[in-house]
């Protein structure tokens, strides 16, 4: 991939800090944004436990994980991102805060730079549509947790130029993640079926019908499903989970996307999961996945 050679992420939350982690272990240099210097320090504290735990199940030994460290810098400055062969946004979802950043990198990096939208429920067209290269931009939507799923969902916006996607894939594949193409549809295919579904277990929960950690074992044990969906709704957070919901039922209006009064109140007694050390379940505090 000699197009590829740093890799920028807008925004270190779970996602991004997930993404970043893909990028430098695949042997990008790799600078991250935010705005917040907390979530940054916050980001490289969990990145640091994550590859600590790799270490002591024996997949990275201390030298590879210095010179993964070593290609990872974050930032608050945006242009440091324009620097970047591509970047990969995955800030929250909201339509203009995600059109406002690709416009503001479109004056700072190259023309050749590649814009990525990690976004699972927004329209990959209407993000670009301001950009001002919406031919260099496409959809690349990483699944949680990005650093272990290794699924990314490859969506052309109507303006997207073939050589866009196509050099897209790649480096989709030079990451070490495994793409699958879908048409720029709200919630792409995983996301249609699975927001839905979560905010149906959540009503569940709100009705009494069984407690969070049976209904996950129920799920895992009879599905095979490797995570509960209380567990996943706790690492995605409640915050995230109301902002995908409002996108997705804005979009398809199905009753079924709208966000559930409990994700709300969740949201209000700072339950968000794993980011706040409780959720459905109580962890020791806050925390990466497979940290």
């Amino acid at each position: 991939m000699a197009e590829f050679k740093t890799v920028g992420v807008a925004g270190a939350g779970t996602m991004g800090a997930g993404i970043a982690i893909v990028a430098a272990r695949a042997g990008f240099e790799t600078v991250t944004f935010d705005l917040k210097v907390e979530i940054l320090d916050g980001a490289r504290k969990q990145t640091a436990a994550f590859f600590g735990k790799s270490m002591e199940r024996g997949k990275l030994t201390q030298e590879d994980v210095d010179a993964i460290l070593g290609r990872m810098r974050g930032t608050t400055s945006l242009q440091d991102l324009g620097v970047c062969d591509v970047v990969i946004e995955a800030v929250f979802e909201d339509l203009d805060v995600k059109q406002e950043l690709l416009t503001g990198l479109n004056n700072l990096c190259p023309a050749e730079t590649i814009f990525a939208t990690n976004t699972s429920t927004l329209s990959i067209t209407e993000i670009a549509g301001p950009s001002g290269r919406d031919d260099r931009c496409v959809g690349m939507h990483f699944c949680l947790p990005a650093q272990l799923n290794r699924l990314v969902e490859m969506s052309p916006g109507l303006n997207t130029s073939d050589e866009t996607f196509e050099m897209a894939w790649s480096f989709c594949e030079a990451l070490g993640q495994i793409p699958v193409k879908t048409k720029d549809s709200p919630g792409f295919i995983l996301n249609h079926f699975l927001i839905p579904f979560n905010n149906d277990v959540v009503r569940m929960v709100d009705a009494g019908v069984a407690e969070p950690s049976d209904i996950d074992k129920a799920i895992k044990t009879a599905l095979g499903y490797p995570l509960g969906p209380c567990e996943l709704l706790d690492m995605v957070g409640m915050d995230t989970q109301r902002l995908v919901s409002e996108a997705l039922h804005g979009a398809s209006h199905d009753p079924r996307a709208a966000c559930p009064a409990l994700v709300k109140k969740m949201i209000a007694a700072a339950r968000l999961g794993r980011k706040s050390g409780r959720g459905f379940f109580d962890y020791d505090g806050p925390a990466m996945f497979g940290a």
